[in-house]
């Protein structure tokens, strides 16, 4: 999973039954948390806790 540029996705739904998209984003040394509302997280250079992010945001 170090290949830059790589992604993972996870749905989910939140708040009031709105659909997020979330992708976790590799670029380099770092991993970051994106998702289709616009909400971005920061950049980790621990990849487990960027998808961390990205779960906590779509729950």
């Amino acid at each position: 999973m170090s290949d830059p540029g790589s992604s993972t996705t996870a749905a989910g739904a939140a708040g009031g039954g709105s659909r997020h998209e979330v992708t976790v984003v590799e670029r380099g040394s770092f991993a970051s948390a994106r998702c289709s509302c616009g909400w971005k997280g920061p950049a980790r250079r621990a990849r487990d806790r960027a998808r961390r992010d990205a779960a906590e945001h779509s729950a």
